[in-house]
This record gives C-alpha cells, sequence and structure tokens, in this order.
C-alpha cells in the first residue's frame, strides 16, 4: 500500500519514490512444499499520483494480457510517471505452468475465489493474499482477458457503468464496445469494486497466443487510462471514434441448436444485420444444413474458433447496435468519422 512518504509497501519490503522493484511473492507451496511464486513489478514514479494495478493471466492460458502488462512494466519510461502501477503479469501461476485456464489443484477458478479467505480452499487462499497486498490498496485497476480456448473476442471492456467512478475507468480506456454489468460474484473485478477500487476487464482475443494487434491497441487503452488519471499527465486520452454501452438486454449468446461441423460467415467485429446467416451447421455428409440468422441487428463481439459443436455450445455473442451508432461504425470503417463527437 501506499504511506504518508509515497512510498508502495508490501508484506516483504517497500518500494521507494522514483524506484521500480521486480519480486517474486510467495502465495502458496506445491505437494513438495516449494513455494509458488508470482511475478510482481511495482513502478513508483518519483511524483505523486494514484496506485493503479495491471493483472492479466487469472485464467493460465490467456495470454494477451500477460504482454501487455509486462510491456508496461519492463518498456516504458519512468520520466513522466506520476503515481505507481503495480503490474502482475501473470495471476495464476499454476495454471499459467500448466497452460491451463483453471487451477490445476482440483481445477478450481481463481477468479471466483475472491476476495479469498485466510482458511478456505488453496483458491481462496491464493486469492487473498493477492487481494490484500496488491489489489486492495490500490486506486484503479485494470484486468485483462481473453476468450476461453476455442473462441475469440474483439476487444472490448466489461464495466459496472451504474458506478460513475468505474464508468469513467471504462471510458477512459478507449474501447468501441462497452458491456454494462458487475463483476460476477468471487471475480477479482467485483471484489475490487466492492472494496473500494474502480477496475474494469479488458477482453481480447483468443487463448494459447499472443495476438500483436489486441496487444498494441491495450497498450493504446492502458496509456489513455494513464493520461486521464493524470499518471501521465502529458498525454492524451484516447476517443476510439465510436462507442456503445451495452445493457444486459442488448446482447445474447447464438447456440447450436444441432451438433455438427461450423462454417462461420462473419468474423468477430463484423456487423450483422437482422435476419443475416451467421454461421452454418452440417452433417458430415453434408446433407443437412442449420442456417443460423442474427436476430437483431448487432455487431460480433465473440465468436466460435473451433468449428465443431455440440447442441447447446455457443456460436457467437451478440450486441445490438440502434442505428446511430451502426452509422457511426460504417463511417470508422469508411475513414470519415470525425475525431470527436
Amino acid at each position: 500500500m501506499a504511506d504518508g512518504d509515497g512510498a508502495f509497501t508490501y508484506a516483504e519490503g517497500r518500494v521507494e519514490p522514483g524506484e521500480t522493484r521486480n519480486l517474486r511473492y510467495a502465495i502458496s507451496e506445491t505437494y513438495l512444499g516449494d513455494p509458488v511464486r508470482l511475478p510482481v513489478t511495482i513502478r513508483n514514479g518519483a511524483e505523486p499520483g494514484p496506485t493503479v494495478f495491471l493483472s492479466a493471466a487469472i485464467h493460465g492460458d490467456e495470454l494477451n494480457g500477460i504482454e501487455v502488462v509486462r510491456t508496461v512494466a519492463q518498456d516504458w519510461p519512468d520520466a513522466n510517471l506520476h503515481g505507481t502501477l503495480v503490474c502482475l503479469p501473470v495471476l495464476n501461476v499454476p495454471g499459467f505452468i500448466a497452460q491451463q485456464r483453471y487451477l490445476p489443484v482440483y481445477d478450481r477458478d481463481l477468479n471466483r475465489s475472491f476476495p479469498g479467505s485466510e482458511t478456505g480452499t488453496s483458491a481462496d487462499r491464493m486469492a487473498v493474499r493477492l487481494y490484500e497486498e496488491f489489489i486492495e490498496p490500490c486506486d484503479y485497476g485494470l484486468d485483462f482477458h481473453t476468450s476461453t480456448r476455442g473462441r475469440t473476442n474483439m476487444l472490448h471492456v466489461r464495466a459496472d457503468m451504474d458506478d460513475p467512478d468505474i464508468a469513467r475507468l471504462a471510458r477512459a480506456f478507449g474501447s468501441n464496445v462497452i458491456i454494462d454489468g458487475a463483476g460476477p460474484t468471487g471475480s477479482l473485478r467485483g471484489a475490487a469494486c466492492d472494496g473500494g477500487t474502480p477496475t474494469i476487464t479488458v477482453e481480447m482475443g483468443q487463448a494459447h497466443r499472443f495476438e500483436r494487434g489486441f496487444i498494441d491497441r491495450a497498450l493504446d487503452g492502458v496509456a489513455s487510462v494513464l493520461a486521464e488519471y493524470d499518471c501521465h499527465p502529458a498525454e492524451p486520452v484516447r476517443w476510439p471514434g465510436w462507442r456503445t454501452v451495452v445493457s444486459r438486454d442488448q446482447k445474447t449468446w447464438l447456440r447450436a441448436d444441432a451438433g455438427g461441423l461450423v462454417e462461420m460467415l462473419h468474423d468477430r467485429g463484423e456487423l450483422v444485420r437482422e435476419g443475416d446467416v451467421v454461421c452454418t451447421i452440417t452433417n458430415p455428409f453434408k446433407t443437412e444444413t442449420v442456417r443460423v440468422t442474427a436476430p437483431f441487428d448487432g455487431l460480433l463481439v465473440g465468436v466460435l474458433e473451433n468449428p465443431v459443436v455440440y447442441p447447446g455450445n455457443p456460436l457467437c455473442h451478440l450486441v445490438e447496435l440502434d442505428e446511430p451508432t451502426i452509422r457511426a461504425y460504417e463511417r470508422a470503417r469508411e475513414g470519415t468519422l470525425p475525431e470527436r463527437p
């Protein structure tokens, strides 16, 4: 936590203003009793300002955010930093090592274990140490995710837009799409927001890979957030060109009504009109075809990558757009949108 003289303190030490420290923080133990160590970089600017955490890989196979956080931690210059950055590139170390989504210990979801408990499950105990040392002391937070295996997302933000402090943070990131809603029970975002640290989730791309385009756009978003809160006071806040805030009743998952092989006819980030065929499902002989159509005009935020489904499997995540937003989307695609509204 930040103390009166501007230092950031944690259980094993302190980071003074103008200092950067890389550490490996013991968060649990293996079956052999060896420590499980979390990589952490704390960058404390020479000038006072807010404390912001950036976290990634709370699901161990979600890699895009790792490169975002690592770049901010190791490659960005210190000269213009006001305040403190707490960089947590790999939260789920056991899952990352195994390259799987959940903790290998009883397959628990670390992102349903916050704020944690000192007497609970292994996931609860990891979560409480993480939360108390590196999340709770912060003023704001950015938690980076990708889609789960077999699907992919366009870059978007998830945030509780009913809270004005969280809404300010979400808008500052500069994504085109913000999906409104509180963080799920037990999630890092939900616990941080409940504890007084406005936090957003940034979703982008797919698991098990680095996708440079998403990483670069997310880095632009981080820079915009730091500008908004005067962590980088000389930098501009980013305007994405167009933006929509999506409520719960403006989105849906299209699911398969038949098993088979899927051909997606549209990609993530594409506009579809009501009645458009989004994808088809066929049997191995191509003698039966199911056409999946859009129930409303909207944007494909997430789509299937693995082309095989059982009935009930998700195919794509569709969010509704009104006509003014559609026109802004189309003008942005044509390069004729003004820089700011």
